[in-house]
């Protein structure tokens, strides 16, 4: 199979046979083998009576749901577990990424070796109090990631399928699958500007508090990424730093109070009454907590973490679902 799209949706009931009919003729028009998962993310209106009667026209239609709304990173996590194409692309399903895209996506993966190509929606059509932010955020990213991508959180993207199945999207990770695939070793990553529509139909799923647990979930894989297998080296390092602090603080008190009696100092302070004192303890005791949680950290990561497990109610097509 050539190309398996991968979307994502939650609550986009009028969008969706024109989304389809739009895939349909773009894949025709090339000679693609596909299949289109949509991913019903727990939606409340009646997206997957729409994608059941698609799936009766069309039969490279597939559909997973949701019995409740996990978010975007469940529903990529789910569709690149079943997608069996050489190329995958995921986009979202309000009409914003234009499907016309997709034979240059496929084409600079298939032909051209990229691993992964992220969209770039140059010129957008939101407001302002979406736009600025977005822009700060993706600076920010790309200095910490040290990938020249502009616009991370571009949901029209496509990947060679060894991508989608070496990385684990959870959380809000779907914002930093570039970054996971990096840490996976997959280097060759590009960039592709990408029309970007108006919204045609409903409104955005995602509000201003994206931003804040934006730069959480940054700071997250970052940490993941470098510690995620080694976790001793961190907690174990800041500990010894901090608990030689304190030592050097003790031994400094001691030394102090040895000057102090052997020069007969009257009215010499006790050792608890001195700042440095509290200063020592305090770093001692932080020193050896972060110790402490280096080998739990440690026991943990050893251990196979179950979080991506989310509850299927119902499937659409010839998916292969992982227990």
């Amino acid at each position: 199979m050539n190309i398996s799209l991968v979307i994502s949706l939650l609550n986009e009931e009028e969008s969706l046979p024109e989304l389809e009919a739009w895939i349909r003729r773009v894949m025709e028009a090339n000679a693609y083998s596909y299949e289109i998962i949509m991913i019903d993310d727990g939606s409340t209106d009646n997206s997957w009576k729409v994608i059941e009667q698609l799936r009766a026209q069309n039969p490279n239609v597939k559909g997973i749901k949701f019995r409740r709304n996990y978010g975007k990173s469940a529903g990529l996590h789910s569709g690149f577990q079943v997608a069996s194409g050489d190329v995958v692309i995921t986009m979202d399903a309000d009409l914003q990424d234009s499907p016309d895209e997709i034979p240059e996506l496929y084409s600079l993966i298939a032909n051209d070796g990229y691993d992964l190509i992220s969209g770039w929606k140059k010129k957008r059509h939101d407001p302002i109090s979406k736009t600025i932010p977005s822009k700060f955020y993706n600076w920010v990213v790309r200095k910490v990631s040290k990938i020249n991508l502009h616009d991370f959180n571009c949901g029209l993207k496509s990947y060679r399928n060894e991508v989608v199945k070496s990385v684990e999207v959870y959380g809000d990770m779907h914002r930093f699958i570039p970054l996971l695939a990096k840490w996976a070793g997959f280097k060759k990553i590009g960039e592709k500007v990408v029309q970007h529509h108006a919204r045609k139909y409903g409104y955005s799923k995602f509000g201003w508090t994206r931003l804040f647990t934006g730069f959480l979930d940054l700071l997250s894989v970052v940490f993941v990424g470098r510690y995620g297998k080694k976790p001793m080296q961190f907690f174990g390092t800041s500990g010894l730093v901090v608990f030689i602090a304190g030592f050097f603080a003790v031994v400094y008190l001691g030394i102090s109070k040895l000057f102090d009696i052997m020069n007969h100092v009257k009215r010499a302070p006790l050792i608890a009454e001195n700042p440095w004192f509290f200063f020592a303890l305090t770093c001692m005791i932080i020193g050896t907590q972060l110790f402490l949680a280096g080998f739990i950290a440690e026991l943990v990561s050893r251990s196979s973490p179950n979080r991506n497990n989310y509850i299927i109610e119902k499937v659409l097509g010839e998916l292969e679902i992982k227990e």
